[in-house]
């Protein structure tokens, strides 16, 4: 039997404590080996015992969690789940966390906390069981500044606009392609690097990253200030356009659909699937369905294997499918069980996904020939 994952709970709130004790210890992977009420008494803990992994809240007394997220990272790096009622709906707070290098974070609600961790177990657990599994040193900081150029002055989504319709007449007669990514631990840092390589000649690409409602919005919005292509939260009807990445809403599957001789999303509710929603195989599959050989998947750092079958069925439909290699993952879980069940065609560093995306892209902007036929 593998060993318990240790964790130290740090939150102000005895009741917090108590609870995220009780629900740690009842999963079989996880031992809490120490609780504290504020930073310094952490400190100490940590210094009798190093845990593998620290669930912090952001809002105590004498010193705040970024503060101390922001102290252990530079002094003893410790993969940190922040769980904090300051982190709701994509503050600014949780997004400093994520540069500050916390593996995931948790939204609690300021009322109803108790029942809300205790409705929300499985996730946590599995979210801390990752967080203690993570490679710290292939997390990136998620504020890495772009290369700028005279664009900076520009309006991108101008510029973007202006670069389309230079050969809006030759795309139109080309074949579409959908590029279907799926990530989660260690998402966040890894669509950064991966869409910062990217181009508004790239195919339209559809994304989940396992993150909680009201996240998603913010979260493309640093994303589209960062990269060159324009990234936003999807929603329902949403075209599927070179140049764009579509970002599935926390809570909401998104799903590829047929629109004539294009691709669109489809934003739907319905129940978690591989205990995620959206889900990385709600995505996959729906693409093996609508675009089949017109379309390119990637699965990138997470926990679990959600996406690997839904890979596996694009890959049957004739897509072509890249898994990030295991030396630059956070977690290998999600690759890893993907390459394992036959669906991957490539494994390649983080690095180098981009430019594979870029060519996949050129190439089918120059083969006319398996363009798409609208549906009746």
């Amino acid at each position: 039997m593998a060993r318990k994952r240790s964790v130290l709970i740090v939150d102000d709130s005895a009741t917090v404590r108590a609870t995220l004790t009780e629900l740690f210890n009842s999963d079989d992977r996880l031992e809490v080996v120490a609780v504290a009420s504020d930073p310094y008494i952490a400190a100490t803990k940590i210094e009798k015992r190093v845990p593998d992994v620290i669930v912090l809240d952001l809002e105590m007394p004498r010193m705040d969690g970024l503060t101390f997220l922001k102290r252990i990272m530079a002094q003893h790096p410790i993969p940190v789940v922040i769980c904090s009622s300051a982190a709701e709906k994509g503050s600014a707070r949780a997004f400093q966390a994520l540069e500050a290098g916390a593996v995931d974070v948790i939204a609690k609600p300021k009322i109803g906390t108790k029942q809300f961790l205790e409705d929300s177990r499985d996730a946590l657990c599995d979210a801390v069981l990752a967080a203690a599994m993570a490679n710290l040193q292939n997390k990136r900081p998620l504020t890495s500044p772009p290369k700028l150029t005279a664009d900076v002055i520009l309006s991108k989504t101008t510029t973007a606009r202006i670069t389309l319709a230079k050969s809006s007449a030759a795309r139109s007669s080309k074949p579409p392609a959908v590029i279907a990514v799926g990530a989660s631990t260690g998402g966040t840092e890894a669509l950064l690097t991966l869409l910062q390589g990217l181009s508004a000649e790239t195919a339209g690409i559809v994304i989940v990253q396992h993150m909680p409602e009201g996240f998603t919005a913010g979260f493309a919005e640093r994303l589209n200030q960062m990269c060159e292509i324009e990234v936003r939260e999807a929603k329902d009807g949403d075209a599927i356009e070179p140049g764009l990445a579509l970002i599935a809403p926390g809570n909401w599957h998104t799903l590829v659909v047929r629109k004539g001789s294009s691709f669109a999303v489809q934003v739907k509710s319905g129940p978690p699937v591989c205990r995620h929603r959206p889900s990385v195989d709600v995505l996959f599959r729906s693409v093996a369905q609508s675009a089949a050989q017109n379309s390119i998947g990637v699965i990138l750092t997470g926990m679990g294997d959600d996406g690997a079958d839904g890979m596996v069925e694009m890959k049957q439909a004739g897509a072509y499918n890249i898994a990030q290699d295991e030396a630059s993952c956070v977690v290998f879980g999600m690759p890893n069980q993907a390459i394992k069940r036959g669906g991957v065609d490539k494994i390649a560093s983080l690095d180098a996904i981009a430019p594979i995306l870029v060519k996949f892209s050129a190439e089918r902007m120059r083969n006319a020939d398996t363009r798409l036929v609208p549906l009746g």
